[in-house]
């Protein structure tokens, strides 16, 4: 069986963790990093797998899974530089680092995959991007998607289009988050308890995200359903568009993808 180290047991690597493990990967299989020793060991305890520390699990993982914040990059990468065994594939995790970096790094060959995971992966319900550096082939590709398909939801796009991914669906979350929690003070300010005003919005979102999952109708189609000709929504509609709400996703959106390319550059300027 193939060896998996996670580098950083924060908590989207501790929920692939959980992931594998629920996947049927044995907990021998698996190992994770961790600078804080009572989490390490909280997390041993939880879940079996043992916790080292980053030479043991390059020396004895198969598969690198790197975890930690992007400003955390550097130190990592200076240890890995000279220890990383030939064959080992690296899997990023890090939002906006190119394989580039890491492929500039390590030794020559080194088999990189990119991936832009978003935090539903934390309810087994993650939307993850994939993409294949210059010494990564199809069957490191379909490890990967084995992988992350324990957490969620894989698609494969070129690394071009990471950045665009990473605005979208990597920081896709806040922005429902964002909206769910205007809506709820719309509730509040209309009169309803806090309670009641979150019970309705929450299970609202469920179930709008549900139809378009399983309905396979476009959205427009979803959203003229519930509009009827001068009802409440069309109200509601019109006032959205006069405050250009459509015009702000997309330049919240496009700036997003900006500040993406813009943390790759300052690790990787070449």
């Amino acid at each position: 069986m193939t060896t998996i180290a996670i580098l950083g047991a924060g908590k989207i690597g501790e929920a692939l963790l959980a992931g594998l493990l629920k996947a049927g990967r044995a907990p021998s299989d698996l190992l994770f990093t961790e600078r804080y020793d009572q989490r390490a060991a909280e997390l041993t305890e939880r879940y079996g797998v043992a916790g080292v520390d980053t030479p043991e699990a390059v020396e004895r993982a198969d598969v690198l899974v790197v975890a930690v914040k992007p400003q955390d990059i550097e130190p990592l990468l200076d240890l890995l530089a000279d220890t990383v065994r030939p064959g080992t594939l690296v899997v990023s995790l890090c939002a906006g680092l190119p394989a580039s970096l890491y492929e500039r790094r390590l030794p020559a060959g080194t088999p990189v995959v990119r991936v832009m995971p978003n935090t539903p992966m934390l309810v087994g319900e993650a939307m993850s991007a994939i993409s294949a550096g210059a010494a990564a082939g199809p069957e490191h590709l379909d490890l990967v998607e084995e992988m992350l398909g324990s957490v969620g939801k894989v698609v494969r796009v070129p690394e071009t289009q990471q950045d665009a991914v990473t605005a979208l669906s990597g920081s896709g979350p806040a922005y429902f988050f964002y909206l769910v929690e205007a809506m709820i003070d719309a509730g509040i300010l209309l009169g309803l308890p806090r309670a009641v005003s979150t019970d309705l919005i929450i299970q609202s979102a469920v179930g709008a995200a549900t139809m378009l999952r399983d309905s396979a109708e476009h959205p427009v189609i979803l959203r003229e359903a519930v509009t009827s000709p001068g009802g409440t929504t069309i109200a509601a509609i019109r006032e959205l568009e006069n405050h250009k709400v459509r015009a702000a996703l997309l330049s919240a959106i496009e700036a997003a993808a900006v500040r993406s390319a813009e943390l790759g550059r300052a690790h990787d300027p070449a």
